[in-house]
């Protein structure tokens, strides 16, 4: 969500006589755009900002700016710990980054707004998308949901859902920019209420000529549909490939951390999605150390993993946030249990995604072409439509192609092999 909200500011930034630049250095205006979910992203964000202190005494010109969940949830904090910051915008204020910082051009002051934090989504966008072959494109902001933990309702705000029209008409400009792959983003894709439901909105993007591949992120498991499950199973260039965070796997924690579902609930929803789409690849985020956490539910996450087997898992440490009623919680677990825990995680589902890779060794997989790998321009890079990364030797492929690769090596996050001419 961050990097779609950074090309959009870049698109509004554009319009006003700015481009990007790599060397900081030079640069007229540096932007944070930042990350508030664990403690770790925040103690970056204030490292990063305080290389530059240097640089703007050198160069008082310089407009250094911070927007996103962190500037949301600091605001003016931010200056007083920093006061070579220019401005900060919280969520709902990105739309106005073109106008402070012409504000700031003709009259330099400290300016704080973090207003608007659940308000009406801006129709107009004009993003200056990275990369050359996937792009990103919101179409619901916030969230409702309120798990004990997290702190995004807090600092995106209540959901708002963009109008499909206006979807539709920006993955048409994506398209036309020369974009293969398209991903529907939001915090809850599944609570999307703009006028019809999310499985007929997806359907209905699988229609738009030249999509060729179609995903979403993220689901939350209480809200994943059978006619979103349908809609997967019968569309053209929907991926098969659900990333349905879980988050735990014991009953009593998913009650403290406010999931509103059941293991056995979860269970009985990954049946029915591999019912009805048989090689979907699932994937899922796990939080160890939760407050409360006993070895008995650990244990049970373990045998949860077992059960379940996903081909992919993003493992955090619980991290406190304050403002969320789990940083007040009683039992709060010790560092070094939840490294531990975390290695006992990692290591089971290590186990279980590279046999998931390794049952591909010898199939024919279609691979939408990314571009070089990052160490060897010998070797290119793409993706399985369930996701999977796969590096193949570079012919006369291109970025954005569709092609054909036989897998020969496994590996736990990802797989190799040779392109098959058809």
């Amino acid at each position: 969500m961050n990097v779609a909200d950074s090309e959009r500011m870049a698109g509004l930034l554009r319009q006003i006589g700015y481009t990007l630049t790599d060397d900081a250095d030079n640069a007229d205006l540096i932007l944070f755009n930042t990350c508030c979910v664990r403690a770790t992203a925040e103690d970056k964000v204030f490292g990063q900002i305080g290389r530059f202190k240097a640089l703007k005494r050198l160069k008082p010109s310089l407009i250094i700016g911070v927007t996103g969940c962190m500037a949301q949830k600091e605001g003016a904090n931010l200056i007083k710990r920093a006061p070579h910051i220019d401005f900060v915008l919280g969520t709902g204020q990105n739309s106005e980054v073109a106008r402070v910082v012409q504000s700031l051009e003709l009259e330099r002051r400290h300016v704080v707004d973090i207003s608007n934090v659940s308000g009406e989504i801006p129709s107009e966008v004009f993003p200056i998308r990275n990369g050359q072959v996937s792009t990103f494109v919101p179409i619901m902001y916030g969230c409702n949901n309120f798990c004990t933990y997290c702190i995004v309702p807090y600092v995106r705000g209540r959901e708002r859902s963009r109008q499909p029209e206006e979807i539709f008409s920006e993955v048409k400009q994506a398209v036309a920019e020369g974009f293969k792959e398209i991903t529907l983003l939001g915090q809850n894709v599944n609570s999307y209420a703009g006028g019809m439901t999310f499985a007929e909105l997806l359907s209905n993007v699988d229609k738009i000529s030249g999509v060729e591949r179609l995903r979403f992120m993220t689901s939350h498991p209480k809200d994943l549909s059978d006619e979103l499950i349908a809609a997967i199973a019968n569309g053209q260039h929907i991926c098969e490939h659900i990333h349905l965070p879980v988050q735990y796997g014991s009953d009593k924690i998913l009650r403290r951390m406010n999931r509103v579902y059941t293991v056995e609930k979860y269970l009985r929803l990954v049946e029915k999605i591999r019912d009805a789409v048989p090689n979907v690849s699932l994937t899922t985020d796990l939080i160890v150390g939760f407050p409360g956490e006993t070895d008995e539910d650990f244990s049970e996450t373990l045998n949860f993993l077992r059960t379940v087997k996903f081909d992919a898992a993003f493992t955090f440490i619980y991290s406190k946030r304050s403002g969320t009623p789990a940083a007040t919680f009683e039992n709060q677990i010790d560092d070094e249990t939840k490294h531990r825990r975390l290695d006992e995680l990692m290591k089971v589902q290590n186990e279980i995604s590279l046999a998931k890779n390794s049952a591909l060794i010898d199939s024919v997989v279609e691979v939408l072409v990314e571009g070089e790998s990052k160490t060897d321009a010998e070797i290119f890079t793409g993706r399985t439509r369930s996701n999977k990364i796969v590096l193949f030797n570079h012919g006369s492929e291109h970025a954005g192609d569709l092609v054909n690769v036989k897998i020969n090596q496994a590996q736990t996050w990802l797989l190799k092999g040779d392109i098959v001419n058809s």
